[in-house]
């Protein structure tokens, strides 16, 4: 099975760093897709971890590349009116020519995203239903015919233009690996995109997730398994160790042994990294988008030739 490779731009650190331009930025999604990686991608947040809005930025690198997929990861519908959502990512996708892929989801529940939600004024305790309302109401508008909505949001006869590139709107990836996320995603979604747990763990999920698909009288073989990987990659194991440590504490501002408890991590050198991805493609997964915790170029280079050694 042939496995895409996507790459995580560096948002949040660039801003952590006190580098916010976003010129490095253009210039690392020409790097990728120069080297081959198949999709380049950028996270969201507005307060609760500043970095630059995705949709926006996204837009830049649309302008300047030609062949990789732009994708969010993963982008908070609840905290936008989906009708001005609906237009970005129809424009978007219009510049892109059909490569845009939206990651989503609800967000963590920890205090400084419920304070970023009350200052965007959305109810945190709303996110799952708002969030699956106002993807609906961006699909239904992506169809280009009159819409008329009556819940959250009130449309009247509204028409969008311009529709996306690709007819019915970019492919909707969920995030989230709790039952429920995992239920949402086999019931009506085009992909599962999760950030962990191992390749065994997932493996298991994913398979729910298909059978979930099924059972909703869907095809599982068009649903795309995904996954978010952090990766630090060092002949030195206990050096690369220490960096993914350090990276977790400073970007979470928590214990590493926390955030990797709910997200695949990798360190070490990179025979073993080539294994370690290894075990999600065997487990079913098609598309691997990947963190680095620094030394960006250097790591980029890593994956191509693991990708080589794998034949991927």
């Amino acid at each position: 099975m042939a496995v895409r490779i996507g790459y995580l731009l560096p948002t949040r650190e660039r801003i952590m760093r006190g580098q916010p331009d976003a010129g490095p930025l253009l210039d690392l999604a020409d790097r990728a897709e120069a080297l081959g990686f198949d999709s380049v991608w950028v996270g969201d947040s507005l307060l609760a971890r500043p970095r630059h809005e995705p949709l926006t930025l996204l837009a830049g690198i649309a302008g300047r590349t030609r062949r990789v997929d732009l994708g969010t990861a993963v982008l908070l519908p609840a905290l936008r009116n989906p009708v001005i959502l609906a237009h970005q990512v129809a424009t978007l996708d219009q510049i892109s020519q059909g490569r845009v892929i939206l990651g989503v989801g609800i967000a963590t529940d920890v205090p400084n995203i419920r304070a970023e939600f009350r200052s965007a004024g959305v109810p945190f305790e709303n996110r799952v239903g708002r969030m699956m309302e106002a993807l609906r109401l961006c699909q239904a508008l992506w169809r280009g015919e009159p819409v008329d909505w009556d819940g959250r949001w009130q449309v009247a006869q509204g028409v969008l233009a311009p529709t996306p590139y690709r007819p019915g709107g970019p492919p909707l990836w969920v995030g989230g690996s709790v039952p429920a996320a995992r239920r949402r995603a086999g019931q009506h979604f085009d992909g599962w995109f999760p950030t962990g747990p191992d390749a065994a763990g997932w493996g298991e999920q994913w398979r729910g997730v298909q059978d979930t698909a099924r059972e909703a009288g869907r095809n599982p073989a068009d649903l795309v398994g995904a996954l978010y990987l952090t990766m630090a990659i060092d002949d030195d194991a206990a050096k690369a160790q220490q960096q993914i440590d350090t990276y977790l504490e400073q970007y979470y501002g928590a214990s590493a042994k926390m955030i990797a408890a709910r997200s695949a991590c990798y360190a070490g050198p990179a025979e073993a990294a080539a294994h370690w991805l290894q075990g999600y493609a065997d487990a079913g997964a098609s598309h691997l988008v990947l963190r680095f915790a620094g030394a960006h170029e250097k790591h980029m280079d890593a994956i191509v030739r693991i990708r080589a050694s794998l034949g991927w």
